[in-house]
C-alpha cells in the first residue's frame, strides 16, 4: 500500500500531460497579449504618422490692399488661392479656421498701372504656402467727391382708365459719390430708376438702389453714399375724376336753372307792366 501511495501523481505521463497543458497556456496567453501589445503600438504609431505626415490644401481667400486713403485702387482680383503644405495637424486647423491672409501692399506706389506680388501673413512657420495668382496688376487713381442729385426713371407703365401718375418723390435729395478721378468725372446724373406694375391704381413705395450714369446711360464704377433711397409715386384715382365731372355737371345744372328762374321772372314783370 505504502509502495502505492500517490502513485497516480507520480506517474511520469501524468507529469508530462500537466507540463504540455501549462506549456500551451503559457504560448496562448503570451501569444494573444503580445497580439494586443502590438497592435496598441500599431495603431499609436499610425495615428503619430498620420499626424505627422506632409498634408496639402488649397484655400480660397479674400484678397486685401493696403493702400493710400487719397487713392482709388481698381483691377485686382476679389479672391485669390493660397496652397498650403505641411503637417497634416497644422494644415487641418489653418484650414478651418483660416487665421491668416493675402494681401497686396500699395502704400508706396503711385499713381498709374502697377504690378505687385501677392503676400501671406500670419501662417504658421512650419507651413509652406504658393498664391495664385501670384501677381496682380492693379491701377491707381487719384480719389474723388461731388455731391449730386438724385432723380427718378419710371418704367413704361399702363394705368386703368381715369389713373394717372403723380410727381415721384424721394426720401433724400442729394447724395456723394466717391471714386477715381477719371471715373467720377464721368458721371452725368444718379437714378433711382422703378419699376412700375401693371394696372397700378394705388401710390407705390418702393426701396431703390442708386446708379450713377454717364451721359450715354452706362453704369459708372464709384461708390454712391448712401446707397438707397425710398420711393414714393402718386397715383391719382379715377374716383377723384368722376368728382370733378359731378361738380362740373352740377354747377352747370346750377347755372341752367338760374337763367330759368331769371327768364319766368323777367316774364312775369313784363306781364305786369303790360296790365
Amino acid at each position: 500500500m505504502g509502495k502505492n501511495s500517490g502513485g497516480f501523481f507520480n506517474n511520469k505521463w501524468f507529469l508530462r500531460l500537466t507540463s504540455l497543458a501549462l506549456a500551451l497556456f503559457l504560448f496562448f496567453y503570451v501569444n494573444n497579449s503580445g497580439n494586443g501589445f502590438l497592435r496598441q503600438n500599431t495603431r499609436n504609431h499610425d495615428q503619430s504618422s498620420a499626424l505627422m505626415s506632409d498634408k496639402t490644401a488649397t484655400i480660397k481667400m479674400p484678397l486685401d490692399i493696403t493702400s493710400n486713403d487719397n487713392y482709388v485702387v481698381t483691377g485686382y482680383p476679389k479672391t485669390v488661392k493660397v496652397k498650403v503644405t505641411g503637417p497634416s495637424a497644422l494644415v487641418t486647423t489653418t484650414v478651418n479656421t483660416q487665421n491668416f491672409k493675402a494681401y497686396i501692399d500699395l502704400s508706396k506706389v503711385s499713381v498709374g498701372k502697377h504690378r505687385v506680388p501677392v503676400k501671406t501673413a500670419g501662417l504658421n512657420s512650419e507651413l509652406n504656402a504658393e498664391v495664385s495668382p501670384k501677381y496682380v496688376t492693379v491701377n491707381v487713381q487719384p480719389r474723388r467727391t461731388i455731391t449730386m442729385k438724385v432723380s427718378v426713371r419710371l418704367s413704361s407703365h399702363d394705368l386703368k382708365n381715369g389713373y394717372t401718375v403723380g410727381d415721384p418723390r424721394t426720401d433724400i435729395g442729394t447724395v456723394q459719390i466717391t471714386g477715381s478721378r477719371s471715373q467720377v468725372d464721368r458721371v452725368a446724373r444718379v437714378v433711382a430708376f422703378v419699376a412700375m406694375p401693371d394696372k397700378a391704381t394705388s401710390d407705390i413705395h418702393r426701396q431703390v438702389t442708386l446708379q450713377a450714369l454717364d451721359k450715354n446711360g452706362q453704369t459708372l464704377n464709384v461708390v454712391i453714399e448712401p446707397a438707397t433711397t425710398n420711393v414714393t409715386i402718386p397715383i391719382n384715382g379715377s374716383a377723384d375724376n368722376n368728382n370733378s365731372s359731378i361738380s362740373s355737371s352740377s354747377s352747370k345744372h346750377a347755372s341752367s336753372d338760374e337763367s330759368v328762374a331769371t327768364m319766368s321772372s323777367s316774364s312775369a314783370s313784363s306781364s305786369t307792366d303790360n296790365q
